[in-house]
């Protein structure tokens, strides 16, 4: 969004808003992380987990996040703070707010990163780089980018320009206009997709995979890492949504709103499972391939079907554009906060964020090739064995954005008055707010705590 909240910028329609928020949920969490993270963590099983966790946590938190964002009008930490100041409560509430800030920061971090490996591939694809390539020459090829600082840093910093012109643009002549164009498209091509490896992969192993859960090898880790990751795909605790809110019309309902974000991008992250699976099982990949499984699987199906490289190349601009939105509503909740509390306008708030954000990433570009090896945290059970890149991913994931969730849960789900609830949500006091009220108050604090001690101590 543009401006601070004082800009009175505002959403053009709830199209836009929709195409927006689910462009900013939608990205290479679903994409790229969804898959990899649903094969190393036992396929179907984590599948339902992750559904659950969606619907019973993401979505009641989500609306959270877009009523205080609406009932604030401001950065995230700002909207917390007026909505406390409204209620009688301490201001201290509003590094809920800032810490959801930093999360995004760190995110940006090393997002921007796995963006740039999108474009190297859109340019192996466009060249014919992937003709005809074996799943050796592709792990090959993988390989050989993450051992290229230098290429990285390139891609890298090409990302971060392209983020800055976007968010220059503003709400409705950058943002909606860019995700009124893009979402459908890429819909459309992982539909391609999906029939692609019907036709093509073996989706019998693969529906066998994703729908025929075996519980056996479900761990309390497994929960985690679905929590982890519904906080991840949807954006929640990150800050930015909570601005998404505050650029909401008074006339849009954020429980519609809120449930349609959910479904479509749970939507996009099992076509994703159903476009990429087929080909891991159908060229004998590893499911549990880790980060590099989509970029060492589509390779094998462009590089093989009819019109590939032209496909190919399609795919992967609309990828770029997918992991775009979603770095575009990261640096948006950053910039937002710098405005507001730094003093700094809002232009260069935009070069200051994306210059740390890219300072920063150089750290995550080393671990993956010369730094591998380096594991600063192996001192903490939960992080041992990971290298910067990694370490970073989890301690978003898996440890701040669950304790922002768990901070805002307890703030509006205890210390903010029901009819202020009411009347922002726009719903009557029925089932539907009972339910929302029971999740958000006895249900999501215990199990975040649980999930945060144990994801702390391994």
């Amino acid at each position: 969004m543009a401006g601070s909240a004082g800009s009175g910028e505002q959403w053009s329609s709830r199209t836009g808003f929709l195409l927006a928020a689910v462009g900013f949920a939608v990205g290479m969490g679903n994409i790229w992380r969804f898959p990899y993270v649903l094969g190393e963590n036992g396929g179907s099983a984590f599948l339902f987990i992750y559904l659950a966790c969606a619907l019973g946590i993401g979505l009641p938190l989500l609306i959270t996040e877009l009523t205080i964002g609406r009932r604030g009008r401001a950065s995230a930490s700002g909207s917390i703070r007026a909505v406390a100041a409204e209620c009688g409560k301490s201001g201290t509430w509003g590094w809920v707010g800032t810490l959801g800030i930093f999360c995004a920061f760190v995110i940006l971090s090393y997002y921007t990163v796995i963006s740039g490996w999108t474009l190297d591939y859109f340019v192996k694809a466009a060249s014919g780089s992937m003709d005809n390539i074996s799943a050796a020459e592709s792990d090959a090829m993988f390989s050989g980018l993450m051992g290229d600082p230098v290429r990285l840093l390139i891609w890298n910093t090409v990302v971060h320009l392209l983020v800055i012109v976007v968010i220059r643009q503003g709400v409705q002549a950058g943002i909606e206009r860019a995700a009124k164009i893009l979402m459908p498209a890429l819909f459309i091509t992982l539909i391609v997709m999906v029939i692609y490896g019907t036709i093509a992969g073996d989706m019998a192993s693969a529906m066998k995979f994703l729908l025929e859960p075996d519980f056996s090898k479900v761990t309390f880790r497994t929960v985690m890492v679905a929590i982890g990751q519904a906080f991840f795909s949807i954006g929640i605790g990150m800050g930015s949504l909570i601005v998404f809110g505050a650029y909401m019309p008074k006339d849009f309902s954020i429980p519609r709103s809120a449930t349609t974000v959910i479904l479509i991008d749970t939507g996009v992250a099992l076509l994703a499972g159903l476009a990429i699976f087929p080909l891991v099982f159908q060229f004998n990949l590893d499911p549990e391939g880790g980060a590099g499984l989509i970029f060492e699987t589509l390779p094998l199906a462009f590089g093989q079907m009819p019109g590939g490289r032209l496909f190919g190349a399609i795919f992967f601009v609309l990828l770029i554009s997918a992991a775009l939105s979603s770095c575009i509503g990261l640096a948006e909740g950053v910039v937002n906060w710098v405005d507001e509390h730094w003093g700094i306008p809002r232009q260069r708030g935009i070069l200051l964020t994306a210059g740390a954000a890219w300072l920063l990433g150089i750290l995550s570009i080393m671990s993956l090739g010369d730094w591998s090896n380096f594991h600063p945290l192996d001192f903490i059970p939960a992080y041992e064995g990971m290298g910067i890149f990694s370490a970073l991913d989890y301690l978003a994931a898996n440890n701040l954005l669950l304790v922002g969730g768990l901070l805002l849960s307890v703030f509006f789900g205890w210390l903010v008055p029901k009819a202020l609830k009411l009347d922002e949500m726009g719903v009557r006091d029925g089932l539907f707010f009972a339910f929302w009220r029971f999740m958000i108050r006895f249900i999501i604090p215990p199990v975040l705590v649980v999930v945060l001690v144990r994801g702390l101590t391994g």
